[in-house]
């Protein structure tokens, strides 16, 4: 997997690429800004480090990476989302699964030197593939958590969820392929209640509750689990979530990720989508798929050659792909989608919190 880790290092040093790391229902997603300082900056040891948070992946890991390209549909009919499913097998990806806070000592291995000597707990959401963690040095808070090490946050009366809102600790999310750090406050009262732009965390407890390990939108081979994800570069959306003109680079930067790393029958359901449109068949030839990852691409292949043809005047092309998207990409798929999925967000997204005790460390 020589080629993938070229992969990995090119999209740490694109600053519109962004990462996350975690579970379903609990993320801790890395972003930088265009030109921003770097306080550690090695991208062939996999590290890099804002003022706001970082991110390191495991040199050694990386090797064992199983990669996943997927591509998702958007609300919007215009839109779709893409990654890369960082992998490895069930096996190779438990972690601790602690289900009551728990102090774990200095965080020896924070990326940053500075943040070495501060206290790392584990908040105890029991996950499978991620320590979800916080990290603070704040003497009053240290006290507090200590004094409720060995419970639940789920548990009734229990102050640290509060506490942890109120006093903005560091987040850090531990994987068997590396860790995200985030530095910046946590999305709530004192953010006007969405996160703020760059590296942030969503801890969302109705999706916890499902207990699953990834999003039902993302083909994750059997026996393995995505313990992170890359999000390179969408060519129809911002770094913020806005419609951007279709951009073609980034589009076909991805396609070719997409071709070598999907799940080997969507790329060549795709160029059986594109056959059908170069010989100018009409939709209803083409066979209805019965998976829903396969209808997805489908979908998503006819959103993208609109965009195309709209970009480059495609005159009967365009008809001939608007009828196609009439029989093939109608709404009522949608229900199909994962919209609330920690895969598919970014760093204009909004923390969600439905309930007091975990809205602490979104």
């Amino acid at each position: 997997m020589t080629d993938f880790r070229d992969v990995l290092i090119d999209h740490l040093v694109d600053e519109r690429a962004g990462w996350s790391m975690g579970c379903f229902g609990a993320v801790a997603e890395f972003h930088q800004d265009r030109g921003e300082y770097l306080e550690a900056d090695a991208p062939t040891m996999f590290v890099r480090a804002t003022s706001r948070g970082a991110i390191r992946l495991n040199a050694e890991a990386v090797g064992q990476i199983v990669p996943v390209a997927y591509e998702t549909l958007g609300a919007d009919p215009h839109r779709w989302s893409h990654g890369v499913a960082l992998c490895l097998p069930q096996k190779d990806s438990a972690m601790n699964g602690r289900k009551v806070l728990t102090e774990l000592g200095r965080d020896e291995e924070a990326v940053r030197s500075a943040d070495r000597a501060a206290i790392l707990f584990d908040l105890g959401l029991g996950l499978p593939q991620c320590d979800f963690c916080i990290r603070t040095a704040d003497p009053d808070l240290l006290s507090l958590l200590r004094a409720n090490a060995g419970r639940s946050l789920f548990e009734p009366g229990n102050p640290s969820s509060a506490a942890v809102l109120k006093a903005h600790p560091h987040r850090v999310a531990l994987t068997r392929i590396g860790r995200i750090e985030v530095f910046q406050k946590i999305g709530g009262p004192d953010t006007g209640g969405a996160s703020p732009p760059g590296p942030h965390t969503h801890l969302l407890p109705h999706l916890l509750k499902s207990r699953r390990t990834h999003s039902a939108d993302t083909p994750i081979p059997k026996y393995h689990l995505p313990l992170g994800y890359l999000h390179p570069a969408n060519p129809v959306t911002d770094g913020l979530g806005r419609d951007r003109a279709f951009d073609i680079d980034d589009h076909a930067r991805f396609q070719a990720l997409f071709e070598r790393f999907a799940r080997p029958d969507l790329p060549i359901l795709r160029k059986a989508v594109l056959d059908g449109l170069a010989r100018r068949a009409e939709p209803g030839q083409f066979p209805l798929q019965s998976d829903r990852f396969s209808r997805a691409t489908v979908r998503i292949t006819l959103r993208q050659q609109y965009r195309l043809a709209e970009r480059f005047g495609g005159g009967s092309y365009l008809e001939l792909v608007s009828r196609w998207r009439n029989v093939l990409d109608g709404a009522a798929d949608m229900a199909a989608t994962d919209e609330e999925a920690p895969a598919r967000t970014g760093p204009g997204a909004n923390d969600v919190h439905s309930s007091p005790p975990l809205a602490a460390a979104g």
